[in-house]
């Protein structure tokens, strides 16, 4: 007998979601959603930084560019603050708890009406050339142990200015998505003496429903364990655990990819908020998580979790990851 769901668990976490696409058939499901309010430049924080306040940390230029083109900028209102020392761990009671000492910085393009799918290759790469210098300045800091990289677009996706920009917040702990991911990946590994990662792309690449696009350094596919309706996650090829290691030559395939499988989902699913963020191993004790493989994951945000997802932590996703591909691969 087939069953119209299933109940799938990830290759790396361990975690089970549910895939029920018949619950797709519900009235208004993907109904169309509010239209973005484009904001005027005008009165924009981001047009003029300096003057609004901003302390400039890096300013990058393309080539042919007369001004600047992309700039790092701390956060007028982080969740962390930086000090002179390591965060101090304390407990209260039953507690633990740590000082809330890290960063939270900006990369923000001059183009207030172009999102990261729309830029020219050569914009789109120098934002990834931002967050690696930035990231490899974090990293030699070592009162820091997690870099978190990702961009909030829409409201829905908590982005509260609409000029396009992206965020990273560096932490002195693991996070507890980032530590289920790492210890899946070791335990695979213990197992295999293989990259769990590596063994999901070749699988993923000889089935070939689920691939959405690849090129020749990165791949992206709709994860069979997807969380999130049209779910799409993007690897480079070569096996590398740390984004910071990431040669500038081979970055120019993932994003060129970030870019396109961006482009199909503003088409497709007629210009969704998202999340996407990029998972790669911590910056602490660098020598024990070779086997990892950084990636990327995009998650529009199209459904809600609600009562069952929140009380179990398993998500239903309404649509199939088959299918999915195939509407974003078209």
């Amino acid at each position: 007998m087939k069953y119209n769901s299933e109940l799938r668990q990830d290759l790396v976490s361990g975690d089970w979601i549910v895939i029920a696409p018949k619950r797709n058939l519900r009235p208004h499901q993907f109904a169309g959603k509010d239209r973005r309010v484009k904001a005027p430049k005008a009165g924009c924080p981001f047009e003029d930084l300096a003057k609004s306040g901003h302390e400039i940390i890096s300013v990058y230029q393309k080539k042919k560019s007369k001004s600047w083109d992309v700039q790092i900028v701390k956060n007028k209102f982080p969740a962390l603050d930086h000090g002179n020392i390591c965060a101090i761990k304390t407990r209260e009671g039953p507690y633990s708890m740590i000082e809330g000492r890290g960063y939270q910085d900006m990369v923000i393009p001059k183009n207030h009406d172009k999102n990261f799918s729309q830029l020219d290759a050569e914009s789109a790469n120098l934002i990834f050339r931002a967050f690696q210098d930035r990231y490899r300045f974090f990293a030699s800091d070592s009162c820091l142990a997690y870099v978190s990289i990702f961009q909030n677009w829409g409201p829905k996706a908590g982005a509260s200015i609409y000029h396009p920009h992206y965020q990273m917040i560096a932490i002195p702990v693991v996070p507890p998505d980032v530590n289920h991911s790492l210890s899946g990946s070791a335990r695979y590994f213990a197992k295999n003496k293989a990259c769990v990662h590596c063994a999901m792309i070749e699988w993923e690449k000889k089935n070939g429903t689920r691939i959405i696009k690849e090129n020749k350094g990165a791949i992206a596919f709709a994860p069979y364990v997807s969380r999130e309706p049209f779910e799409m996650r993007i690897f480079p090829k070569k096996h590398l655990a740390y984004f910071e290691d990431e040669k500038e030559e081979d970055f120019k395939w993932v994003v060129g990819l970030l870019q396109e499988s961006l482009s199909r989902m503003k088409i497709k699913l007629k210009d969704p908020d998202y999340n996407f963020f990029i998972h790669t191993a911590p910056i602490s004790e660098k020598s024990k998580h070779s086997h990892y493989h950084w990636h990327i994951e995009i998650l529009p945000k199209i459904s809600i979790s609600a009562g069952f997802e929140l009380g179990t932590g398993i998500e239903i996703t309404v649509v199939d990851p088959d299918e999915a591909a195939k509407i974003l691969r078209s």
